[in-house]
């Protein structure tokens, strides 16, 4: 018989463990809504703890859950036995990964929760397992076959673990009302960070921006377009913008240019954005319309600012 190709093992990987995903949430463990309503509840820290491939997963989970508004830390149980127990006060909670539940290392965190009555959640796939029958909620594991050659490396489990990771901060950030203002606070850098950025952040303001009037004559108007440098004047109307004026305005209105005031040249009711809209959708409407800035405004029309495509690609919005 021939032998498998690494892309029919890999597909065969990702079979097995997309039936475990698709199993585990048609079972979700019985405790999983008031482990979360616990952890919602605690004032201090959720620490995240396990031992090997589960510690690494441990500190994936601390991590999403700190960035999604639940305060996390991971804790190595190794460390913890030798002063890092330290870290873990009475108003925190604790949560324990152990595919088995009979994790030796794990045992000093399961004591010092019980000593100070700190809330402990299980993570295993044995319900009658050590760690789990010191738990005060169970989160139990789909008996799922893992997905290596042999069935013994974790790979299957640490995935329904993550997963289960995952479901406990997207619904603990929905409990709290964690919202992308929220996320931008937690994430101001990177490609992340420029992708929640509002156009306040980033506009062009006051001077800067190029203005005239609807009787500023065309020879005092092309000289505010090449002095603000951004190939665009607004006409302004009692501090609204009535119109504006682009370069491509100015070719189609060259006969007679000079002899005309800026009202005139002017295209009427131009596109404009809101300043506390998303930096990446002033983009995609610059964009769309082949344009390289929009002007700012209020509900009620009043001109705040202009943004410029290169203050989008200079934000790293791309």
């Amino acid at each position: 018989m021939n032998a498998a190709t690494p892309t029919e093992i890999a597909r065969e990987v990702l079979r097995i463990e997309a039936a475990a995903l698709a199993r585990f949430s048609e079972d979700m463990p019985a405790d999983f809504d008031a482990a979360v309503a616990r952890l919602l509840d605690v004032p201090g820290r959720v620490i995240v703890s396990g031992m090997g491939k589960s510690g690494h997963v441990a500190n994936k989970i601390a991590a999403t859950f700190a960035s999604t508004g639940t305060p996390a830390q991971a804790v190595h149980p190794g460390e913890a036995s030798h002063g890092d127990l330290g870290m873990i006060t009475g108003q925190d909670a604790v949560i324990l990964i152990s595919n088995s539940g009979e994790t030796r290392e794990l045992a000093d965190i399961i004591a010092h929760t019980r000593r100070f009555r700190i809330p402990l959640v299980a993570v295993t796939k044995r319900p009658a397992s050590a760690l789990a029958q010191q738990a005060d909620f169970v989160l139990t594991l789909p008996d799922a076959p893992e997905a290596c050659a042999v069935g013994m490396a974790p790979t299957t489990s640490t995935t329904c673990t993550m997963a289960l990771g995952d479901a406990l901060a997207v619904a603990l950030m929905k409990q709290r009302g964690f919202e992308r203002e929220n996320f931008l606070a937690f994430h101001p850098g990177g490609t992340l960070g420029a992708q929640l950025l509002r156009v306040s952040a980033v506009m062009h303001r006051g001077d800067e921006l190029p203005v005239v009037l609807p009787e500023t004559p065309m020879g005092e108007t092309l000289l505010e377009m090449t002095a603000k440098s951004f190939g665009v004047v607004a006409v302004l109307r009692e501090g609204r913008v009535a119109g504006i004026i682009t370069d491509g305005d100015l070719r189609r209105n060259l006969s007679g240019l000079m002899e005309r005031r800026a009202g005139d040249v002017a295209t009427a009711d131009p596109r404009t954005i809101a300043p506390d809209a998303l930096l990446s959708e002033a983009l995609g409407e610059m964009n769309a319309r082949k344009i390289s800035s929009l002007f700012v405004t209020e509900d009620d029309g009043r001109l705040v600012g202009l943004v410029h495509i290169h203050d989008a690609l200079r934000a790293g919005v791309a």
